[in-house]
């Protein structure tokens, strides 16, 4: 446990940000999941409508460091190509 009064700040301040964090890739995660299941059903267009979304969500998450540019690479380009073999 902290005993310094800054490190105490420190300390409340993680909690915060953890939570903060959590939820936007929470956020990512949901939108992802929505675009897989607009695949699942085969609706196309709401495949694209969800894709575009979750792209944005995901470039957003690059943006403040929760996940790796890379990863985020990979996920809109696997997703792409699941909506691009789609009939």
């Amino acid at each position: 446990m902290a005993n310094i009064a800054s490190a105490k700040k420190r300390a409340r301040q993680a909690v915060v940000r953890r939570e903060h964090n959590k939820m936007l890739t929470s956020r990512m995660r949901t939108a992802i999941k929505k675009v897989l299941v607009a695949i699942q059903s085969g609706d196309k267009a709401a495949a694209v409508d969800a894709y575009r979304a979750a792209s944005s969500l995901v470039d957003s998450s690059v943006n403040k460091k929760l996940i790796h540019r890379n990863k985020a690479a990979r996920h809109k380009s696997r997703l792409n190509a699941r909506i691009r073999s789609m009939h």
